[in-house]
């Protein structure tokens, strides 16, 4: 006995009606999902003219909307999606991940502008929760949305805000209003071409140096990656190099560790000695095509960055006519949204490819599956910056600096209670009372030194007996603690480190992108445990455990390390007596 055929109903598209079968068609038939009209679709076609319609320039295409609507519209995210020829969850999915996207529905009202306060670490201790209550207080019954933030990379300007996209430093109430009624901040002024521009690249291409003898160079300099694991750089650039094309580069610039904001003084200061390393890189590995990520607190360098790449094309056509067999890289700036994770390579990636910064399970590494599954050579720019010095000086150059057995110089980022805080640069193996006494003017005044973090928010937290340790890659890890991104914050004698590891997990809590539950939960239950009056060693213990063995990537495996640092070093400030080994 054959089956009972089933029956088909076609679909008219034309008359949008469904065909019964029976010569009459079902009225009220609509494709699914949201539908896009035509207001919507001239909105977003306008804003985001120029702009090319590749779906890895979803984030690009966001920006466009969110920077002139205040928000994101959820019509005109639909008529993003047709734009780009994707779904509207993988759009609306990008949109909700990244926190300075506001989804909206088509007729709310959204703020005239957003003011961010910063209360992570270094800005709390300096009074960040009264400047945000006064604020919001000041602000009151205007169309401006006052809200916390996690770290903008101003902590030596603590506490700091953002008033739209600009940062201010030593923020009070008064500030936030007199910036808010003015509606802008002047952009930093670009700054004259610098002199012998291109130097050590143009002696590459004409063969005054080799590729070899540059990668002997790097290797001789002992340079490791500045972005806070230390990997060393020449093996990088050997891995990416021995692959088959094409063959990509990324620089990182999405410095959100609590603590840290040496790239953007790299910026304010040398992006043409950025570019050149880009460009020596680029030759010697041979990458054809270089991404900048960029996160987006640092919007008057992305100006300067902008310009700067626009000088760079002017330049390239001399270059071109003067070394015809020069095949110079594509480079593109991408901007983030408010996302710590994307620091994490893999997942800076992923955002540049169009999707969620959600890092990727390794193996295989980026050097071998990176941007669009190709061979990449991801670095720190302040890795960079260093390319063409070594060039000029060679490598035994820059190994001879440095004290206790250590090479090289180290851009510190200090903030939190010393006389002066900011980016020094510093010989590699200094310790932190060295740091503090010899480039830092002391102590900030009625302060006395009790603990300090010496790698931001994953880095742990150490008491001041240790002030005496070298400050560097592998000599902080029998202490629980590791120098990260060089992110230096001092605690003074009245300051609770307590308090300190618990705003360092509640950055965690709100950070972690939620792709692993032991980092998702495992942060969320640690807020929760470290706000009893004493701490339950036991779970905590086996909580940290859990997350470090079990997370994806570097945030929750590090995310535990303020918690422990409480528990070995400050037990009493946890309510218990004694050490906790």
């Amino acid at each position: 006995m054959s089956p009972t055929p089933s029956t088909v109903i076609p679909i008219h598209p034309a008359s949008n009606t469904a065909d019964t079968g029976t010569g009459r068609r079902r009225p009220g038939f609509t494709p699914k999902g949201r539908q896009v009209n035509d207001a919507a679709r001239a909105r977003v076609a306008a804003l985001c003219d120029g702009l090319e319609a590749r779906a890895d320039l979803l984030i690009e295409h966001l920006h466009r909307l969110n920077d002139a609507e205040g928000a994101l519209r959820r019509g005109q995210l639909a008529a993003l999606a047709e734009r780009l020829r994707l779904s509207q969850v993988e759009v609306f999915e990008v949109a909700s991940f990244y926190h300075h996207f506001r989804i909206v529905d088509d007729a709310d009202a959204v703020p005239a502008i957003t003011v961010r306060v910063c209360n992570s670490l270094s800005c709390a201790l300096a009074g960040a929760d009264a400047l945000l209550a006064d604020t919001q207080r000041a602000l009151a019954g205007r169309p401006v949305a006052v809200e916390a933030a996690p770290c903008i990379g101003l902590c030596h300007g603590a506490p700091a805000a953002c008033v739209g996209q600009h940062r201010l430093a030593q923020a009070t109430p008064q500030i936030l209003v007199d910036a808010v009624d003015r509606g802008q901040v002047h952009a930093q002024p670009l700054p004259a071409p610098t002199p012998g521009r291109w130097t050590q690249l143009q002696r590459l291409l004409a063969g005054e140096v080799t590729a070899d003898s540059v990668l002997a160079e790097l290797k001789a300099s002992n340079l490791r990656g500045l972005g806070g694991a230390g990997f060393p750089a020449w093996r990088k650039w050997e891995t990416v190099r021995a692959q088959p094309g094409p063959r990509m580069g990324v620089v990182n610039i999405d410095e959100g560790e609590v603590g840290t904001f040496k790239d953007a003084a790299v910026l304010a200061e040398g992006i043409p000695q950025v570019l050149e390393g880009v460009l020596i890189a680029a030759e010697v590995v041979g990458l054809e095509h270089v991404w900048l990520y960029l996160r987006d607190e640092y919007h008057d360098a992305r100006a300067l960055l902008h310009a700067e790449l626009d000088r760079l094309q002017a330049d390239l056509a001399p270059l071109r006519a003067r070394f015809p067999q020069w095949q110079p890289p594509r480079i593109e700036l991408r901007r983030g949204a408010g996302a710590y994770i994307c620091g994490e390579e893999s997942a800076l990636i992923e955002s540049i490819e169009g999707r969620r910064g959600l890092p990727r399970l390794k193996p295989p590494i980026v050097a071998v599956h990176g941007v669009f599954g190709r061979p990449t050579l991801a670095h720190n720019l302040e890795t960079l910056w260093w390319v063409p010095a070594i060039v000029e000086h060679g490598g035994a150059w820059l190994a001879g600096q440095g004290r206790r057995g250590r090479s090289g110089w180290r851009r510190f980022s200090v903030s939190g209670r010393v006389a002066r805080p900011g980016v020094h640069l510093a010989p590699a193996g200094i310790t932190l009372r060295e740091l503090i006494d010899e480039h830092c003017g002391g102590m900030a005044p009625g302060h006395t030194l009790k603990a300090y973090l010496p790698g931001g928010a994953s880095g742990g937290i150490l008491p001041a007996a240790l002030a005496d340790v070298p400050l560097d890659f592998d000599t902080l890890a029998e202490h629980g603690a590791f120098v990260g991104s060089m992110a230096v914050v001092v605690l003074g004698h009245t300051d609770s480190v307590r308090d300190a590891a618990l705003n360092l997990m509640r950055f965690f809590e709100h950070e972690s992108c939620g792709q692993c539950t032991p980092c998702r939960a495992g942060t969320t239950r640690a807020v929760e445990l470290m706000q009893a009056p004493v701490w339950d060693v036991d779970v905590l213990a086996e909580l940290s455990a859990v997350m470090r063995d079990a997370s994806i990537c570097g945030l929750g495996q590090a995310a535990p390390n303020p918690m422990d640092s409480v528990l070995r070093f400050f037990p009493a400030e946890a309510g218990l007596s004694g050490s906790v080994a």
